[in-house]
């Protein structure tokens, strides 16, 4: 076989393709609303009163008394999470708000790593472990709207495949 018809088969398969660009994602309903609620709860940029009516609204409380008009935004510059197939115990996410960062292992890592295949966020796997990453998550939450209980009041968008 030539080299030519060998780069053909390769390209035609996919294997010769260049890696994937980030693809925009997003995520509606109960998975964004349960998505930014884990997110609220590790981040350093949301106020103590949002952070706590997401916590509220996660849990089934959708009587939250909110000012109308008013919404909640979470946002996080990137979600790093790993799990191993190798060592089973080991789960870790790092998350990047600003200039500050956070650290979860464990029980804690594996609810967010959860939340975000949830939300549509595809695995990649490497050499015995398994990633899934999301980058400029931004999340915008409306509790008037949840209250209603129409299915609306959350929606996240990201990035992915970086």
């Amino acid at each position: 076989m030539t080299k030519r018809m060998a780069l053909a088969v390769l390209l035609a398969l996919g294997q010769g393709a260049p890696a994937a660009s980030a693809a925009s994602g997003s995520a509606a309903g109960p998975a964004a609303l349960a998505l930014a609620s884990v997110v609220a709860s590790h981040s350093s940029l949301l106020a103590s009163f949002d952070r706590r009516a997401m916590a509220r609204l996660f849990a089934g409380n959708s009587a939250v008394s909110f000012p109308p008009n008013r919404k909640i935004s979470v946002s996080a510059d990137s979600i790093v999470c790993r799990a191993s197939n190798v060592d089973i115990t080991s789960r870790t996410c790092e998350l990047a708000f600003g200039p500050g960062k956070r650290s979860l292992k464990g029980r804690e890592a594996n609810e967010l790593f959860a939340t975000l295949a949830a939300a549509g966020v595809a695995s990649e796997g490497a050499a015995g472990s398994i990633v899934e990453s999301v980058t400029k998550l931004n999340c915008t939450i409306d509790p008037n709207e949840i209250r209603q209980k129409a299915g609306g009041g959350a929606q996240c968008a990201f990035e992915t495949g970086q």
